[in-house]
């Protein structure tokens, strides 16, 4: 009885525990977390100047529709994203699974040059990436010599060159990123597979796409909502490379939230409304995302 007793108060002591420690980060997500989320969204019903601000209803909402800032804002941010995650994700599968021959020297190296861009400067890059496609830039520098152009291409100030300047700066950072997933995924596969299809006359064209892409599926699913998260919510290249110009053909939505809350004279509730835009949009690509490249099952 004494002994059932002992091992009764041990085990709610063991129970205490393992609930003190959920407790903690339960307590920090909520906090920093959850509790934001819910004032963004009180705030996205509320206008005014500054902090007075009065409730205002579905009207910031409505406003979206009309607001031509915010419209040319989500052009400019789906044009990112039409383009560039398809692009860079492609150039990911196709670097991983280059990177994963094992006939291939030096693996580590170029996985290593590959994958840092990941972890450089966000700020540090886009500033970079500024001067090398300025007028007088190395890239207009290195077409000229090669005589592929006559003149400077304007990268930075040419509404279509800005964006195209944009694409390739995201592209440069992130597809290392998405290349460790996918050779991660690669060396999961039995090599058993690849001999039977070997055996049985599958060419390396055959084998990428009957067997490698399916494998693949999963992580294509997971690295493409990711990435058009990340998309949707691209600030920082677009602030240091274009500052949102020529004019706003640049500017992306989370620019276009930055603008209302510190640029312009500052309307929180708007730009909360703005902020809340992006979460049904990531929400509808999610599921349309799940719909098109989940399991049918």
């Amino acid at each position: 009885m004494t002994s059932g007793r002992k091992s009764l108060v041990s085990h709610n002591r063991t129970n205490l525990a393992g609930w003190f420690f959920i407790l903690i980060p339960v307590l920090a997500i909520s906090i920093f977390y959850f509790y934001p989320m819910i004032q963004a969204l009180i705030l996205s019903f509320k206008s005014g100047r500054g902090m007075n601000l009065d409730f205002v209803g579905f009207d910031n909402y409505i406003r979206l529709f009309s607001d031509a800032n915010f419209i040319t804002a989500v052009k400019n941010t789906f044009i990112y994203l039409i383009i560039q995650v398809p692009v860079m994700l492609v150039l990911a599968i196709f670097i991983a699974v280059l990177l994963n021959d094992e006939n291939l020297k030096f693996k580590g190296f170029f996985r290593t040059a590959i994958f840092l861009p990941t972890v450089t400067s966000l700020v540090a890059y886009s500033v970079v990436f500024k001067y090398m496609f300025g007028a007088d830039g190395i890239v207009n520098k290195m077409l000229m010599n090669f005589h592929l152009i006559s003149e400077p291409i304007q990268w930075i100030t040419d509404p279509f060159w800005a964006k195209v300047t944009i694409i390739i700066a995201i592209t440069w950072r992130f597809t290392g990123y998405n290349m460790i997933f996918y050779l991660s995924s690669l060396q999961n596969i039995d090599k058993s597979v690849y001999e039977a299809a070997r055996i049985d006359g599958a060419n390396a064209f055959t084998q990428f796409f009957k067997i490698t892409i399916p494998l693949l599926k999963p992580m294509i699913l997971f690295t493409g909502i990711t990435s058009t998260i990340g998309t949707l919510q691209l600030f920082d290249e677009v602030v240091n490379i274009t500052k949102g110009g020529p004019g706003n053909s640049t500017m992306s939505i989370s620019q276009y939230i930055y603008n209302l809350s510190f640029e312009y004279t500052p309307d929180f509730g708007y730009a909360a409304t703005v902020s809340y835009s992006i979460v049904v949009m990531v929400v509808l690509l999610t599921i349309i995302q799940n719909k098109i490249g989940g399991d049918k099952k």
